[in-house]
């Protein structure tokens, strides 16, 4: 497949649900910073679910620490100490956060490759 540029817009779609990592201006329930959620059906959406990739190089490299900054909020893709006590006990929250920090940086270990379209608020096919 083709690498992933630094700086450039890619929907994450949960493989089994179909449905893409999303966020608008609403309070998550645990830390009061923005929502995340999962929404759409199989990988369709709307502008809300891309997300910029902000590394270091040209590429986002696989075990290299990588931000998602999202397109419309301009928040980061965080997770800090919140936990669910239901419906699965010890679940973390997953949110936005303003500023770049400790909280949002994530690295792929291993993952699954799906084709990207030239629009990026199109639908993807799987492989």
């Amino acid at each position: 497949g083709a690498p992933v540029r630094c700086g450039q817009a890619v929907r994450l779609t949960h493989v089994l649900t179909g449905k893409n990592l999303h966020t608008h201006h609403f309070p998550s329930p645990l830390s009061n910073n923005q929502e995340v959620s999962a929404f759409g059906e199989d990988g369709e959406g709307d502008d809300l679910d891309l997300w910029t990739v902000r590394c270091s190089g040209q590429h986002w490299e696989r075990e290299a620490a990588v931000r998602f900054q999202h397109v419309g909020t301009s928040v980061f893709l965080s997770v800090t100490g919140e936990q669910y006590g239901s419906p699965i006990r010890g679940q973390h929250e997953v949110h936005g956060m303003s500023s770049a920090n400790t909280h949002n940086t994530w690295k792929a270990m291993e993952g699954i490759f799906i084709k990207p379209s030239m629009d990026p608020s199109a639908g993807h096919d799987e492989l």
